[in-house]
């Protein structure tokens, strides 16, 4: 008996979701906008969520510290950070000496398949734009920066843009405009026509002019708080 006990355990342990998928689909929801700055993650609550033990979460959530999208407080737990203007000036420098250069080299690196893809993209940032859809257009703006990391085909750089990205979803959250994304449609059309026509420094160029545009956008004032239904957003 005590053998099919440890059998069964074993067998629900593989059943559960592994510490990376965890930390995806938190990376996920705060892209999304679904988890606003300083929401508190609550350990029982993602237990519940994913249905995974403490340990679990635990090791998830010092995976996302560690790329400084959640803060681990003493005595009170996790929360969704909430960067500081000086903190989002930070992410917007680091984000100017990688981007511009991620830019040149997936402009050289383009197959024509990697443009159809930019291209279907675009439509649907498109759409969410002129249809006022903004967790939809922050979203699809900051995973066109991810395709092109992607097309550069680079890991390291595909890794930093991506935590970047994450980072400036939460400071457009907190500090970009109610009623826009702060990251223009229009400056991805040019972007792309960079790599159509197979200009590289074009692409480099506008790169840097495009994420200097997003941040002269955003109104640096203080964060404000947020909290969410942890175990509605995650469960399926």
């Amino acid at each position: 008996m005590g053998t099919l006990g440890t059998v069964a355990e074993q067998d629900a342990r593989d059943d559960e979701l592994g510490e990376e998928e965890i930390v995806e689909r938190i990376f996920e929801a705060i892209i999304d906008q679904r988890l606003p700055p300083g929401t508190k993650l609550s350990e029982a609550a993602l237990c519940e969520a994913f249905g995974v033990g403490r340990m679990r979460i635990r090791q998830s959530l010092l995976l996302l510290a560690s790329r400084e999208v959640v803060e681990l407080l003493p005595n009170r737990g996790a929360y969704v950070a909430s960067p500081s203007a000086e903190q989002a000036r930070e992410v917007f420098e680091a984000r100017l000496m990688i981007e511009p250069n991620v830019a040149r080299l997936a402009a050289e690196r383009a197959t024509d398949e990697s443009l159809r893809m930019l291209d279907r993209h675009l439509r649907l940032e498109h759409e969410a734009h002129h249809g006022n859809k903004r967790r939809d257009a922050i979203r699809l703006s900051g995973q066109f920066h991810v395709l092109l990391a992607e097309i550069a085909d680079n890991a390291v750089t595909l890794r930093m843009v991506k935590e970047l990205v994450t980072r400036t979803s939460l400071i457009i959250g907190i500090f970009g405009s109610p009623g826009v994304s702060n990251c223009r449609d229009e400056d991805h059309d040019e972007i792309f026509e960079a790599f159509r026509t197979r200009d590289p420094e074009a692409a480099a160029r506008l790169m840097s002019a495009h994420l200097r545009r997003i941040q002269e956008n955003l109104e640096l004032s203080g964060p404000a708080e947020g909290a969410s239904d942890l175990v509605a957003i995650f469960r399926k």
